[in-house]
């Protein structure tokens, strides 16, 4: 009765558990906050708010015009010449005809997602053998004309030094270029985005979504990965496929945004995809762990009064 008194609290402590690890994952997915998106081998975006559990669709009109559209196989405009990180006017022609390229459309002065993307794809990179201006360049061009060379050589600088190898410098190209040039490049990758004014600022606000694209040695568009953390696997495979020109297939076009300033409302929101899938196995996890954890515990108090009353049997019949 003891033991079975014992299992019925640890019981009862399990199922608060699982009240607090659903409470706490309620206020994980509805927090207004930044959240990434963790893409795991073979899986390479999670849903968006906008369509689970059976809400509605809450997102603002500005953002309706913002996504990634996956032009699979899709040409380069290889001619287009961007502004490097050194100053110099180059064709992306130059990146091109041995090796594939992982391409980025950011912006240096983003306060928020761009640098999750970068940081994503950098952490990404340090798990895989392949080195960039070896194996595969990193091409990264500003979406704002105003951006200057200067920006574009302090990111380069930063996430270099995140990256932790210096000798790879030639294989990542920060870039900047011209309005025109800048949405040609966007039309052909699919990168569709809203500039935002902010009253009482000089300084442009996008609001956008975050994917990067792996490119062949010719230029052709060969895998999209979405959200702001990559698949180490995934990107090796994208990478070494791309090499042999091979194009891979659509990913479930599921987005994360970088959106501030909402010119209607005159307030500052971001929206961001919130991880139901990933939330919905940590809670399973923990609640699971602790369970196992209690039982464990149980068995090794139900076993030990057990023993101790055996023992006394034993001297008590001797």
């Amino acid at each position: 009765m003891q033991y079975r008194s014992t299992i019925e609290k640890r019981w009862s402590s399990a199922g608060m558990a699982a009240a607090f690890a659903g409470l706490a994952m309620v206020l994980f997915i509805g927090a207004p906050r930044a959240t990434a998106q963790i893409s795991s081998y073979g899986a390479k975006g999670l849903p968006s708010m906008n369509t689970t559990m059976g809400q509605p669709d809450t997102t603002p009109t500005v953002l309706k015009h913002v996504g990634i559209a996956q032009h699979l196989n899709e040409q380069l405009p290889l001619d287009l010449t961007f502004t490097d990180d050194t100053g110099k006017l180059v064709p992306l022609s130059t990146y091109f005809g041995k090796v594939p390229a992982i391409f980025l459309l950011v912006y240096y002065r983003c306060p928020m997602l761009c640098s999750q993307e970068l940081e994503g794809l950098v952490s990404a990179l340090k798990m895989i053998d392949f080195r960039p201006g070896r194996d595969f360049n990193i091409i990264v061009i500003s979406i704002d004309p105003t951006e200057t060379t200067a920006m574009a050589a302090d990111k380069k600088s930063e996430y270099l030094k995140m990256y932790g190898h210096p000798e790879t410098a030639d294989g990542w190209h920060f870039m900047t270029g011209t309005q025109q040039n800048i949405d040609a490049i966007s039309k052909v990758i699919g990168f569709e985005y809203v500039k935002l004014k902010v009253p009482g600022s000089d300084i442009p606000q996008f609001a956008h979504a975050s994917a990067i694209e792996i490119v062949t040695p010719q230029g052709k568009l060969a895998q999209y990965y979405m959200g702001v953390e990559y698949s180490p696997k995934d990107m090796l495979l994208g990478l070494d496929e791309a090499s042999s020109n091979k194009i891979g297939s659509p990913v479930d076009n599921i987005l994360t945004y970088c959106y501030h300033y909402d010119p209607l409302t005159n307030t500052h929101d971001l929206i961001v995809s919130r991880v139901i899938e990933a939330g919905g196995l940590l809670t399973l996890v923990i609640l699971g762990g602790f369970m196992l954890l209690m039982f464990r515990k149980d068995l090794r108090h139900g076993q030990q009064p057990a023993r101790a009353v055996h023992g006394t049997a034993r001297k008590v019949n001797g």
